[in-house]
């Protein structure tokens, strides 16, 4: 949910400008998924030099949130010229109850690290789903939500549908039993590649 206050012409030229000119280049890779994806330090590495040029502040905080009976890490990326004029955006992750590998601390990090994320991609107008099936559902649609859970889950079933021995090699390779224990080792952001990923192979 993006907010706007004090907007003049000059600070929402300087926003577009940003907007416009920041690359964020895809620099991590997930030995995994065999895919790369951007992290949070990447964004903030390629819009450093645009702040200065432009002379304004980026601010990304979070904060733990409980929403119904669930933890959620609510972030809140603030781009701003002065205490008037801002534009910010936020987003949220929930924590999950458990994750392979991981303990309390890192699942909340991580949880973070994907909010933060995300409050700078709208900002930043930074789309991490380049997918020109316009059918489909996942990605940033998922935000940890259990519906959208059982949307991917599906979609694995419906790709593995007629590849047995592909779905045997899948389910050993992340040490799963099952297609719907993906989530226990990959965050939604990284199951979004690997799915635009295993697309693109099957094309």
């Amino acid at each position: 949910m993006e907010e706007v206050k004090g907007i003049t012409n000059g600070f929402y030229e300087k926003v577009q400008k940003i907007q416009e000119e920041l690359k964020a280049p895809k620099n991590q890779f997930n030995k995994f998924g065999n895919y790369a994806y951007r992290s949070c330090e990447d964004i903030y590495n390629a819009v450093k030099p645009l702040l200065a040029k432009y002379g304004l502040v980026l601010t990304v905080t979070d904060e733990l949130v409980m929403i119904g009976d669930r933890y959620y890490i609510r972030a809140t990326a603030i781009l701003q010229e002065n205490a008037i004029l801002y534009i910010k955006n936020v987003a949220y992750a929930r924590e999950e109850e458990t994750k392979k590998g991981m303990d309390g601390s890192q699942i909340t990090g991580a949880s973070s690290s994907y909010a933060r994320k995300y409050a700078l991609n709208g900002l930043f107008l930074i789309d991490d789903v380049r997918d020109s099936d316009t059918t489909n559902t996942h990605g940033k649609d998922y935000v940890n939500d259990e519906v959208n859970k059982k949307t991917y889950r599906s979609w694995f079933d419906k790709f593995f549908s007629d590849k047995p021995e592909r779905l045997g090699k899948f389910l050993e390779h992340y040490k799963i039993k099952s297609t719907d224990q993906i989530d226990q080792v990959l965050k939604l952001d990284e199951i979004d590649e690997l799915i635009s990923k295993l697309k693109k192979e099957s094309k």
